[in-house]
């Protein structure tokens, strides 16, 4: 029976990887089905897919909350007006609007989720890009590869980091010490192939910038306590977990949430049905079946099996696996979604660590809120780097590009795969190269 329930178990995962990549059906629609088939298949019961949602609750709580946090101040206009701003500084100057963009995205995806933003930014750069005679799919391009970078600039910028830094009990100021410079070492590789990639852009020069009706804040009093609710979560996700009583991110931007709902309410801004509909239920939905699709391979030995043979693969040479898990993950990444790939690795990297006699069974409990030994933290790392870095490769590499490429299909143009695949390409393997140098080089 455990070699059904396995089976079981790893043909439904590979069948929802399969229908997301081939587009058949909506990919929460997907992980939802495969994970109520192995409640149905009695792989595992009810409850205990329940459980392996709640072994998770830090990524469920915190992306709800910054997803509340942000829709609260999108009436206040702020995310169009500094688009507007960036097509003001940029003066007619394809250059500086590239760096614009750069400019814009990357502090904002170092504290947003990268799709979240997109959403938000995405849908201003089409008109603006037509008014100015531009052709604006380059621009969100260029958004959405710097979106999905901007993400390792901080632990809580995409949820592969944010997974996999919960995972190993890595918190957010020790994340910025040990791993954000490889996502600043990102963002320069980009900037680095702009005038190549983008050499079209980079030589243009437009006009009739002057004359442009530019977006305009609204509901400033609004704007300014919502900004010093978004500063107090920022400053807490750094200081949080080392108070005396730490603070967990996940809690922290719950908190958030709680005061821009409040902020909602008394402003007017919006009522508080609307700003709760807005929501991304889908993407959450979506984490949580993925959860359980994990823990039915969790449960039924495949995870513990594969850990074997990457035991025998790589022994014990850490340097070498991180280097490799760089160039894999990112490869993987390019074409599966990276949040089934990370919460897949991080019960395959801590068993297969236990297998070599790095760390002790205790480290395997998700429970866990113990530190990792130094030695093994750089694997870790690597399968951040090229689980966010990897979704640059292709147009299906990461949720960011889908909504790019849907925003622009309904503006009347369409990026095809080809397309992406001939800016985001030569970007991800940069960047791999780059990280896995950063990698032997910091780490070892």
């Amino acid at each position: 029976m455990p070699t059904i329930s396995a089976a079981i178990s790893v043909t439904v995962f590979i069948v929802v990887i399969l229908t997301i990549v081939t587009e058949k059906t909506h990919m929460t629609v997907a992980a939802m089905l495969g994970a109520l088939l192995l409640v149905f298949t009695n792989v595992m019961s009810l409850s205990e897919a329940i459980n392996y949602i709640a072994q998770s609750y830090p990524t469920l709580a915190l992306f709800l909350g910054v997803m509340v946090l942000v829709r609260t101040l999108e009436p206040t206009n702020i995310f169009a007006y500094l688009a507007g701003q960036m097509v003001k500084l940029a003066r007619g100057s394809g250059k500086l609007l590239l760096l614009g963009i750069v400019g814009i995205t990357t502090p904002i995806c170092a504290v947003l989720p990268n799709a979240t933003t997109v959403m938000l930014l995405a849908p201003l750069i089409p008109p603006l890009a037509q008014d100015l005679g531009i052709d604006f799919v380059p621009l969100l391009i260029l958004m959405v590869v710097v979106s999905n970078s901007a993400g390792l600039l901080t632990l809580v910028g995409d949820p592969a980091t944010f997974i996999v830094g919960d995972a190993i009990n890595i918190s957010f100021g020790d994340y910025l010490l040990k791993v954000s410079f490889g996502g600043v070492l990102a963002i320069l590789t980009i900037l680095i192939l702009l005038p190549t990639l983008f050499r079209k852009t980079w030589k243009t020069n437009f006009g009739g910038y002057e004359t442009l009706v530019l977006p305009t804040v609204e509901h400033p009093k609004a704007l300014t306590i919502g900004a010093i609710i978004t500063l107090f979560v920022l400053i807490f996700f750094a200081i949080g977990e080392s108070l005396p009583t730490p603070i967990t991110p996940a809690a922290v931007a719950l908190m958030g949430a709680a005061l821009s709902l409040l902020l909602a309410y008394h402003s007017k801004i919006d009522t508080i049905q609307h700003i709760l509909g807005d929501i991304d239920w889908s993407t959450l939905i979506f984490f949580m079946s993925v959860f359980i699709l994990i823990g039915g391979m969790e449960k039924t030995g495949v995870i513990s099996q594969l850990s074997q043979v990457l035991a025998v693969t790589l022994g014990g040479n850490l340097a070498f696996g991180a280097v490799l898990l760089v160039f894999v993950v990112g490869l993987l990444s390019s074409v599966i979604p990276n949040i089934p790939l990370v919460v897949a690795m991080v019960p395959l990297l801590k068993q297969y660590l236990f297998e070599v006699n790095l760390i002790g069974s205790e480290a395997l409990n998700p429970e866990f809120s113990g530190q990792f030994p130094a030695e093994v933290l750089p694997i870790f790392y690597a399968m951040m780097f090229g689980a966010t870095l990897g979704g640059n490769g292709t147009l299906v590499g990461a949720s960011a590009n889908i909504v790019a490429a849907g925003i622009s299909e309904l503006h009347g143009r369409k990026i095809s795969f080809q397309v992406f695949l001939r800016y985001g390409l030569p970007i991800m393997i940069a960047q791999l190269v780059v990280t896995a140098i950063f990698i032997s080089v910091a780490y070892t």
